[in-house]
């Protein structure tokens, strides 16, 4: 697998299988931040996971109704907030460097999708 770069509207993530340490990369068009192999496979599982979660409490929120769920790992700490349909994302790194970072709702379907597709994980 070579290096590969996937970006959209207020996004970007990355892998590069080739890279000694930091073989990932999160990002916005503001921000970027390296992670280890293992930082970002628990990232886009981790992703996926609350994406599930918001799909399945969905049928029980009323319209108007905000929900707000979190999910972490030894590696990381991620929030999804907002509504069903339309939710931002945050994340904070708990490794030695430390690092946060977070999309807007507008973001988040393009960089989900992407996570689902870059088979890191």
């Amino acid at each position: 697998m070579e290096r590969l770069v996937k970006s959209g509207p207020g996004w970007r993530i990355g892998w590069n299988p080739h890279a000694p340490e930091f073989k990932g990369l999160l990002g916005t068009d503001d921000w970027a931040v390296e992670l280890t192999e293992a930082e970002l496979n628990d990232f886009c599982r981790l992703l996926v996971q609350l994406a599930d979660t918001i799909k399945q409490i969905a049928s029980e929120l009323m319209d108007e109704e905000k929900i707000a769920c979190e999910a972490e790992s030894d590696l990381l700490w991620m929030e999804v907030e907002g509504y069903p349909h339309s939710y931002s994302l945050r994340f904070i790194l708990n490794t030695g460097r430390c690092a946060e970072g977070q999309w807007d709702n507008s973001a988040v379907p393009g960089l989900l999708q992407a996570a689902e597709m870059l088979k890191v994980f």
